[in-house]
């Protein structure tokens, strides 16, 4: 593999030509994904379907369904076959289920569509996930790597729902479903010249199966304090947004009495901070990145999504729907960063994909009450309640994080606490 040229933080000079495949490929894969979501379909549920919030929890809870199964298998994928090769794959059969969009005529239709969508959606994520450790070199170090793909990755929220708001205007909502397909296909072309850093792997004890690999990247997870720790206060982060995931389009409709375009710019300007958050992380202070920082900017998530939910008027909502962008944007770089600094090569697929198996839970499980909530206490009361719920769990979590911060680390991430390029890596202690 020739030589990669470093980068200077998040605003320097990228000269890293794999890393700025995988940065594109993100960007380009994940606008048209984001055009399809908040305005296909939330749009089509909530405007054109007319969707009540047992409907949309019912259609949200598919997608986490479907999304945790194809999440939980792609993780041993990635180990087997790497993420480059299950990201061109998936993208490759993404392509389909968008175009098959453009045909329910109802709610059950368009639910089974989304879980198809989750399931072959899972694999990108996963993979899309595990790219830094194996991009990241001695000049470039996996935080820098994590920070400009999720930089690029935020950046399509300010460019797709954008697209889909023009595209449901001049064409109508068909329109983004092609828009979505040719983004995948995009995507897989410029992934597939991505060149990784070959794993360095243990040899199994005999023979290998499949399931015993998943339960063995799960007990790895779960029994290492330095990953359980962020990937359950991940988890909460989640659970405060799966109240959204149900409710949000209504409070659109029903609480700023907006329309369907509106959803996509407003969510321009969600985007536009989550590209301002993964910027901001490379110049906050050291200490920011460490479990102690996780825990701190999780509380501020929490406030953030208050800011957003709690007005019935559009201009302060779109102030608190930016500001929230840039706390999850901070979060995302300084969450992902974390758990690869304590994930060994042959576990990284899998252990990123207990990540996002404990988001996609986190997202579901607060589907099974918020339509009876919103029914009792209203639409905005009940996200205003997940948002306070995120915080206390948070500030909670403090003295564990303490906890965690005194741990070492398996590999050099670039962030406060952790191992520098010239240290020796040690095994995370359980």
């Amino acid at each position: 593999m020739p030589p990669k040229t470093g980068f200077v933080g998040v605003g320097g000079a990228v000269k890293n030509r794999d890393l700025l495949r995988v940065a594109a490929a993100r960007f380009i894969s994940r606008a048209g994904g984001e055009a399809a979501f908040f305005v296909g379909i939330w749009g089509k549920a909530a405007f054109e379907f007319q969707a009540t919030p047992a409907e949309l929890a019912v259609l949200m809870a598919a997608l986490s369904v479907s999304s945790i199964v194809g999440t939980v298998l792609s993780g041993v994928l990635v180990d087997h076959y790497d993420a480059r090769r299950v990201l061109v794959v998936a993208e490759a059969f993404f392509v389909p289920v968008a175009l098959a969009f453009m045909l329910p005529g109802g709610m059950a239709q368009l639910t089974m569509l989304c879980a198809l969508l989750g399931f072959f959606g899972a694999p990108v994520m996963t993979a899309a996930a595990s790219f830094a450790p194996f991009i990241a070199d001695e000049t470039t170090s996996i935080a820098q790597v994590n920070a400009w793909i999720e930089g690029a990755s935020s950046s399509s929220f300010v460019i797709g729902p954008a697209i889909g708001a023009v595209l449901y205007s001049v064409v109508g909502l068909n329109a983004i479903w092609a828009f979505d397909a040719l983004t995948s296909l995009v995507a897989a072309f410029l992934v597939w010249r991505v060149t990784l850093r070959p794993a360095e792997r243990v040899e199994p004890r005999g023979r290998s199966h499949p399931f015993a690999e998943l339960r063995e990247g799960l007990r790895y997870t779960y029994t290492h304090r330095a990953l359980r720790y962020p990937i359950l206060l991940g988890t909460a982060i989640w659970l405060g947004f799966g109240a959204f995931g149900a409710l949000e389009p209504l409070y659109y409709r029903d609480v700023l009495h907006t329309g369907v375009a509106t959803l996509g710019w407003m969510n321009t300007l969600f985007g536009a901070g989550l590209v301002a958050g993964a910027w901001l992380y490379s110049l906050l202070p050291a200490r920011v990145g460490s479990a102690k920082g996780l825990a701190l900017v999780s509380a501020v998530v929490g406030l953030g999504a208050l800011m957003y939910v709690g007005t019935n008027l559009l201009v302060v909502a779109a102030v608190g729907l930016t500001v929230w962008g840039i706390v999850i944007g901070v979060a995302d770089v300084l969450l992902r960063t974390l758990i690869q600094g304590s994930s060994p090569d042959e576990l990284v697929g899998r252990i990123a994909g207990a990540s996002q198996m404990h988001r996609q839970a986190g997202e579901l499980l607060p589907l099974a009450v918020a339509p009876m909530l919103a029914a009792a206490f209203g639409v905005q009361a009940v996200l205003i309640g997940g948002s306070l719920v995120l915080t206390v769990i948070a500030v909670l979590t403090f003295s564990e994080a303490r906890a965690v911060d005194r741990l070492p680390r398996l590999r050099p991430t670039g962030v406060a606490g952790l191992l520098t390029a010239n240290d020796e890596p040690v095994s995370p202690n359980p």
